[in-house]
């Protein structure tokens, strides 16, 4: 059960969503960053939105994401992102093994979390984005 599985405390591992310049055009996406020594395998992230827009309930599909493995100070792009969605409170759960064992943490960014302000340049990816650990 997994109350009998323990998870020790994520670290190293962040996510990131950044905005991709590409020909003019502005597009968003989510980025998963080990800055850990040691690769990830089997990793698994689950995506959704949920919150009020103009009063109404809103929610997203679930995504589910899967990474055979990520390197030793290497990222990965999970997924694009519509920036109408930053309205609503996005949560990514990810779970991932070091060796023989599970790590696993809930990422949450909530609505004000794409405030203009608090976008910074994200030195790994070389773009700029809000970051979370």
């Amino acid at each position: 059960m997994k109350k009998d599985i323990e998870f020790p405390e994520v670290k190293g591992v962040k996510l990131a969503i950044v905005k991709e310049e590409e020909q003019g055009e502005a597009n968003w996406a989510l980025y998963i960053l080990n800055l850990n020594l040691i690769e990830l395998n089997t990793i698994l992230i689950n995506s959704k939105g949920y919150g009020e827009i103009n009063g109404e309930p809103r929610k997203t599909s679930v995504l589910r994401h899967h990474l055979k493995e990520l390197g030793a100070q290497e990222y990965a792009r999970i997924e694009p992102l519509d920036p109408a969605v930053f309205e609503l409170t996005n949560e990514f759960w990810v779970s991932y093994y070091i060796m023989d064992q599970i790590f696993d943490k809930k990422f949450i960014f909530t609505p004000g979390s794409f405030d203009p302000s608090l976008i910074r340049m994200i030195p790994e990816l070389g773009m700029k984005g809000v970051l979370h650990s």
